[in-house]
C-alpha cells in the first residue's frame, strides 16, 4: 500500500509539473536541464561504488583487531564525518594541485561525495555487525568455522538486513548532495537550473522540473532498496 501511494504521489507530481510548464517552455530549457541530469547521475553512479565499497571495508575495518587497520579506519571516519563536504571538494579540486596532484572536476567530485558519505555508512556497517547476536559467533567458533568465512557467510548476510534502511537514507542524501559538484565547475542538475532561469526568467516552471527529477532519482532508490531488503530477508529464511 506505501509503494502504491508513493507511485501515486509520483504521478500527481509530474502531473503538476506538465501543468506548471507549457510544453514550449520545456523546449526552451529542458533540454539544457536534461543535460545537467546526465552529469548527476554520471556523479551519483561512481559516488555510490566508492560510497558502498568505503563504507563497508571502514566498517569492517573499525572492528579489526590489528591495531593499524582499525586506527586507520579510526582516522579517515573522523577526519571525513567531520568534516564540510563542500570544503572536502575544494581540497580535492582547488587545494591538491598546489602539492602538484591535479584532479579532473568529475574525479574531485566523486572522491569527495563518495568518501565523504562512506565515512558515514562505516558507522551503519560496524553498527549493523555489532548487532548480530553474539550466540552466532559462538557458533561459528563451536563449529570450528574460520573468522574470514564467519564475516562472510554468517555476519554479513544478517548484517546487510540492518545496513538497508541506514543506507537507502544515505543514497538519497548522496544524490542531493551532487548539486554541491557546481563547487567544482560541474553543470549539474542543479547549476543547470540556474543557468536557464538566468536566461529565461521562468522560475517556478524551471524548479517544478528541477525538485521533479530529484524526487524521481529519490523514489527509484527508495524502491530499489524496499525490493533489495525483502529479497534479502526471503534469502535468509531460506538458509534458515
Amino acid at each position: 500500500m506505501t509503494g502504491r501511494l508513493a507511485a501515486v504521489a509520483a504521478l500527481l507530481a509530474f502531473l503538476l509539473g506538465l501543468s506548471v510548464a507549457t510544453f514550449s517552455d520545456l523546449r526552451v530549457f529542458l533540454p539544457a536541464i536534461l543535460k545537467g541530469a546526465v552529469v548527476t547521475v554520471e556523479v551519483t553512479f561512481w559516488s555510490l561504488i566508492l560510497f558502498y565499497v568505503s563504507a563497508f571495508l571502514s566498517g569492517i575495518g573499525r572492528g579489526s583487531k590489528n591495531t593499524f587497520i582499525r586506527w586507520s579506519c579510526v582516522v579517515y571516519i573522523e577526519v571525513f564525518r567531520g568534516t564540510s563536504l563542500l570544503v572536502i571538494l575544494f581540497w580535492f579540486f582547488f587545494v591538491l594541485p598546489e602539492f602538484g596532484i591535479t584532479l579532473s572536476p568529475i574525479v574531485a567530485g566523486v572522491l569527495g561525495i563518495g568518501l565523504n558519505f562512506g565515512a558515514y555508512g562505516a558507522e551503519i556497517v560496524r553498527g549493523a555487525i555489532v548487532a548480530v547476536p553474539k550466540g552466532q559467533y559462538e557458533a561459528c567458533t563451536a563449529l570450528n568455522i574460520s573468522p574470514l568465512k564467519r564475516m562472510l557467510r554468517i555476519v554479513i548476510p544478517q548484517a546487510v538486513i540492518i545496513m538497508i534502511p541506514g543506507f537507502t537514507n544515505l543514497t538519497i542524501e548522496l544524490i542531493k548532495a551532487t548539486a554541491l559538484v557546481s563547487a567544482v565547475t560541474l553543470v549539474d542538475i542543479t547549476y543547470a537550473s540556474v543557468q536557464q532561469n538566468q536566461l529565461h526568467y521562468r522560475t517556478l516552471e524551471i524548479f517544478s522540473v528541477t525538485l521533479l527529477l530529484y524526487y524521481c532519482f529519490a523514489q527509484i532508490v527508495r524502491f530499489g532498496m524496499a525490493m533489495l531488503e525483502d529479497y534479502s530477508k526471503r534469502h535468509l529464511l531460506r538458509k534458515a
